[in-house]
């Protein structure tokens, strides 16, 4: 399964200083257990399009082994930790979890 997450950040965080210590918090996130791939990404400089949403300042994309070590990721204290840290930061969090279907 994957997992996306993708963070819109308050103005007064998006200083150099901010956002190179968010970056290591995302980057912190992958040396959790249970991933099996992943990575932090900002938005991609692609042709504006009415169906392409770029308002988010970073975003995270994690694949799992199954929905179970997902589930046990959220759990992980070291996660809460990054959330405990940032969440004051954000303007807005959305996530998105997707799970093979067919095929």
């Amino acid at each position: 399964m994957e997992h996306h997450v993708y963070f819109w950040l308050k103005d007064e965080h998006k200083n150099e200083a901010d956002l190179k210590a968010f970056e290591e918090g995302l980057s912190s996130l992958f040396k959790l257990k249970g991933l099996v791939g992943g990575f932090w990404a900002v938005p991609a400089k692609v042709m504006e399009r009415p169906v392409v949403d770029q308002s988010w300042d970073y975003a995270i994309t994690m694949t799992f082994e199954s929905v179970a070590a997902q589930d046990a990721y959220q759990e992980d204290p070291d996660h809460h930790v990054f959330i405990d840290s940032f969440k004051e930061w954000w303007a807005r969090v959305e996530v998105r979890d997707l799970e093979k279907a067919g095929q």
